[in-house]
């Protein structure tokens, strides 16, 4: 079935605009309609948005809206859409703006000067990583980009340490193989998932410890691509899988709800609320037999 896009007639106002993160073909047809019908499509780079909008023969006039724009030019956009009535697109190099970006200062004058607002989602490379990751999903923790140099990512990276969700970061390659070794350092073995190219040609999801993982790139004439690094979540050493399986049985002889155990313990033991919730979910099925 071939789906023809119409350039279609939209409402002024302020439109953040989901792109793909790597396959131009994962872009919404929302939002190939919303680009092209805007007035203007602010970016962080007007060259790599172009090259999305070319793909789409889409004519839209484009400037720069990124960390370094003043104030200055936040009002211009306001005032564009509230005083002149025109269609206001903004986007980021890829996936959802203001992930990341800095594109929530101007969310923040939108709503001060009461203009029309919405989102178009769309690709996100940090739900695309947790998925392949193969780590705990039911929570997650995103803490962005991390700092360049060791002493502040070390000091970042523990603030993190017992944290009970998966964690997710974004690197770049020349630095990839660094935080690794940090990460090595400060999460010891626990599981990771590093992902590079998502839904590109050369995708690639490395699974193991940050150790394996800095083996196999160690042994790589070149690095290429963005990555995602996804950490396992935290366990108390305190409180092994059997130490959780005799505290819901404790909790089942008291009738405790299923959920309630499975909250209190992840609380008390650093342990994910969802396996302790199959853990006793199992155990009272055994019960019942």
């Amino acid at each position: 079935m071939k789906i023809e896009i119409e350039k279609k007639t939209h409402a002024p106002g302020l439109y953040i605009v989901a792109t793909p993160i790597g396959n131009l073909g994962d872009i919404t047809i929302r939002a190939l309609e919303v680009l092209m019908s805007a007035d203007i499509i602010y970016c962080e780079d007007t060259r790599q948005t172009q090259k999305l909008l070319n793909a789409y023969t889409i004519s839209a006039k484009v400037a720069a809206y990124h960390d370094h724009s003043s104030d200055s030019t936040r009002r211009k956009i306001i005032a564009q859409v509230k005083d002149e009535r025109k269609v206001v697109a903004i986007v980021s190099d890829a996936g959802m703006p203001l992930i990341s970006d800095p594109g929530y200062k101007l969310v923040q004058e939108a709503y001060k000067e009461d203009i029309a607002l919405t989102s178009l989602p769309g690709a996100n490379a940090v739900l695309t990583a947790l998925q392949l990751s193969g780590l705990p999903s039911e929570s997650f923790t995103f803490i962005g980009f991390v700092p360049p140099k060791q002493q502040a990512l070390e000091k970042k990276l523990m603030e993190w340490q017992t944290c009970p969700n998966t964690l997710i970061l974004y690197e770049a390659k020349q630095r990839v193989k660094k935080t690794l070794l940090v990460i090595a350092s400060v999460f010891g073995d626990r599981p990771i998932a590093v992902s590079r190219e998502l839904t590109k040609k050369f995708e690639e999801v490395l699974r193991g410890t940050a150790k394996d993982i800095l083996n196999i790139l160690e042994e790589r004439d070149a690095i290429k691509g963005e990555f995602v690094i996804a950490i396992g979540p935290y366990k108390s050493e305190k409180y092994s899988e059997s130490d959780i399986i005799s505290c819901i049985e404790d909790e089942l002889d008291h009738k405790q709800p299923l959920k309630k155990i499975a909250e209190n313990l992840s609380e008390v033991s650093g342990w994910p609320k969802k396996e302790i919730y199959n853990l006793a979910i199992e155990l009272k099925k055994r019960e019942k037999n």
